[in-house]
């Protein structure tokens, strides 16, 4: 066919619509509303003749069972899209004009014929059947065979609804004449078409939820201890603050967190306090006790330990050697997830010094390296690298750290600091995945001098307990960021105590004396609980403290004699007795700190006893910085679910946060008491 013969069928005016067919068609769709409507009260889980149902709930409920979407409704919104966009696309090329007469002639009967379907639709009646009575009264009215109404019933009663070919020539072989004028000439705008409703059928067709794949390391709070038969508590340091992050866009988002996602002391160590730090490096920390009464029970009290690590200052922190370890894999293309990662990472190179190196591997089905090391002054070959970072595969977690540590090792700084900052939503579904391989492969790189800082990203695919594992055996720390303010928060503002560790291994013990106290509560530091003979064993792994951080820990201690005692006492014995005497019984407690140097494996001891002199009678007495972390350790709590807080309510939590706000520069504070009230009200609370 010439191009001539193509022009000739372009000109060609569409016949005009037979109205006796028009009638047929709009009989049989009549009479199948009439059979519905008859059968509107049948018994729902009927076999026969079921209750029928909205075209939301024809959609829907496959989706709650998990299964594809597919049927009747989907079939009619994909009929209305393609006929609606064929149409367009006929007329605006000119193949087929609209003529007065027949838009005329179409109206009355379509409309109707239009609103029935709309009503059926609704119904729940098969939207198959309309797709073939309108094909097939445009197919009669292009000049085929006509039907009779019984004939066009039986037809669409024994055959399949009609399937859009995916090839041009067969889309335009199946079409009818009616709208096939012009033959191939209009494969190009039928092809956009399908192309066209294709995205709106995808716009309509709503994805199934996903599974959701979150991973928390479960552990039940600390139970009440008796001194008379434990009298020792010893736990590693923790400086991390995911729990916090992660909290606060699950409250932000619209619903309280899950109990074993709120880890309460990564909640108080959230927020910089004005603890005293020590005066020189050689003590890299120092401690400030205060025993003081317990906001939720007036018969107990609070053991609170403030601590901060010695600042250096910037310009006397050592070269940096960074190694970027980014996930890339298709888990990682969300709003949330790559896009923020590239953000954040971009602010912590604007803070780096120039003497400062970083590289770059990603990893999705296989690791490979994207920067060398490259000098932090050459910031805009860095950038481009970030900015080019695309997801797509699966994720080989395990192969990506092995290859970022050998990175890290090519430009390891003796006399500076060495650190692999991972980035993941934590989804590591290729090689070894579980958190016992990882940590293996993690343990025998932290020898090398090689630090590991963890950084998670997005929802959904959220693995805390392989993040917390990897960086509580790999000498760092986790953060998660959820939005760049949080990304400029650690990555920024604090980037002092996050590259530049003053101390690695932090250990504490404190010995309660049965004299004084009768019981006491570690509140937090679940995952971080040691054994006792762990603290003077200096192979075993312990948290790590970064130039200027500040570590609290809070116990909560029932005096002798007090009516909130919970154990009954021993009928033989006292247990061992004491290597020293207490202190003419003005000593409550002993605490003990025990810390190695980064480039060091013995380690150092600091000691001091916790005295009547370090108690006050009032929770007001308190500083404002004890008063709003006891609120935090508070708030915490309730939302960890600890029996102990059951009857503080989310009222009370707030009166003490916002009387204690203090200086807040950052507003950090500010935003915990919103968060308060927010928790306060997803919870039912009054």
């Amino acid at each position: 066919m010439t191009d001539l013969d193509l022009e000739k069928l372009a000109r060609r005016a569409a016949p005009a619509a037979d109205a006796s067919v028009r009638a047929a068609a709009l009989a049989v769709a009549m009479q199948a509303f009439d059979n519905a409507e008859k059968n509107a009260d049948a018994p729902q889980g009927s076999t026969r003749d079921g209750r029928q149902n909205s075209i939301f709930n024809r959609i829907w409920s496959p989706i709650m069972n998990r299964k594809l979407l597919a049927g009747s409704a989907l079939a009619t919104l994909l009929v209305v899209p393609v006929a609606g966009l064929v149409t367009y696309e006929m007329v605006r090329n000119g193949t087929v004009p609209l003529t007065t007469e027949t838009e005329i002639a179409a109206k009355p009967v379509e409309g109707e014929l239009r609103a029935r379907v709309d009503k059926k639709t609704s119904l729940g009646v098969d939207a198959g059947e309309i797709h073939k009575l309108l094909n097939k009264e445009q197919a009669v009215g292009g000049g085929a065979k006509r039907s009779t109404p019984n004939a066009d019933a039986k037809a669409i009663a024994a055959e399949p609804a009609p399937i859009a070919e995916s090839r041009d020539e067969e889309m335009a072989a199946a079409m009818p004449e009616s709208l096939a004028v012009g033959g191939a000439a209009n494969t190009p705008a039928l092809s956009r078409a399908v192309t066209q409703s294709s995205a709106v059928a995808d716009s309509i067709a709503m994805p199934m939820p996903e599974e959701d794949r979150e991973r928390f390391a479960s552990a039940d709070p600390n139970p009440v201890k008796s001194v008379a038969t434990d009298p020792v508590s010893t736990f590693s340091a923790d400086v991390d603050t995911a729990s916090y992050s992660y909290m606060r866009g699950a409250l932000l988002g619209g619903s309280l967190p899950e109990p074993d996602s709120v880890r309460v002391e990564e909640l108080v160590n959230y927020f910089p306090y004005d603890w005293k730090g020590p005066e020189t490096a050689e003590k890299p920390f120092n401690a400030t006790v205060t025993v003081m009464p317990t906001p939720w029970n007036k018969d107990t009290e609070l053991l609170h330990i403030g601590i901060k690590g010695f600042e250096t200052v910037a310009t006397e922190q050592p070269s940096a050697n960074l190694v970027f370890l980014i996930d890339v894999s298709g888990s990682m293309d969300e709003a949330d997830k790559l896009p923020l990662l590239k953000s954040a990472f971009r602010l912590l190179v604007g803070k780096l010094k120039e003497t400062d190196t970083v590289s770059i591997v990603t990893y999705a089905g296989d690791a490979g390296v994207v920067l060398e090391p490259t000098a932090a002054k050459d910031r805009q070959k860095i950038l481009d690298a970030i900015d080019n970072l695309e997801p797509g595969g699966s994720t080989a977690g395990a192969e990506g750290i092995e290859a970022a540590y050998k990175l890290a090792q090519k430009a390891f700084k003796k006399d500076g600091v060495n650190r692999v900052m991972l980035a993941t939503d934590g989804d590591f579904n290729v090689g070894p995945a579980s958190d016992e391989d990882l940590k293996r492969i993690i343990e025998e790189r932290r020898k090398s001098g090689i630090f590991l800082s963890v950084l998670g990203f997005g929802r959904g695919n959220y693995n805390d307990g392989m993040m917390q594992a990897l960086a509580q055996n790999g000498n760092g720390t986790a953060a998660y960021i959820d939005t760049l303010a949080e990304a400029q928060k650690t990555l920024v503002e604090e980037a002092g105590s996050s590259l530049f560790p003053i101390a690695k291994d932090v250990k504490f013990q404190i010995e309660f004396n049965p004299e004084r106290i009768a019981e006491y509560r570690l509140i937090g530091y679940e995952t971080r609980i040691l054994n006792r003979e762990d603290f003077n064993d200096d192979k075993v792994d312990a948290g790590d403290i970064g130039s200027g951080h500040r570590v609290t820990a809070i116990y909560e201690v029932t005096p002798k004699g007090s009516p909130a005692v919970l154990n009954d006492p021993l009928r033989y014995g006292k247990g061992d007795a004491a290597a020293t005497p207490a202190a003419s019984g003005g000593e409550l407690a002993f605490l003990k700190m025990r810390w190695k140097k980064p480039d060091s494996d013995k380690s150092e001891l600091v000691t001091m006893p916790v005295t009547d002199a370090n108690a006050i009678a009032d929770v007001n007495a308190a500083s404002t910085d004890i008063r709003f972390s006891v609120a935090v350790a508070a708030f915490g709590q309730k939302l960890k679910g600890v029996s102990a807080l059951q009857d503080y309510a989310y009222g009370s939590i707030l009166g003490l946060s916002e009387a204690a706000r203090g200086n807040d520069p950052f507003g950090y504070r500010a935003e915990f008491v919103k968060l308060v009230q927010l928790a306060g009200g997803l919870s039912g609370e009054k």
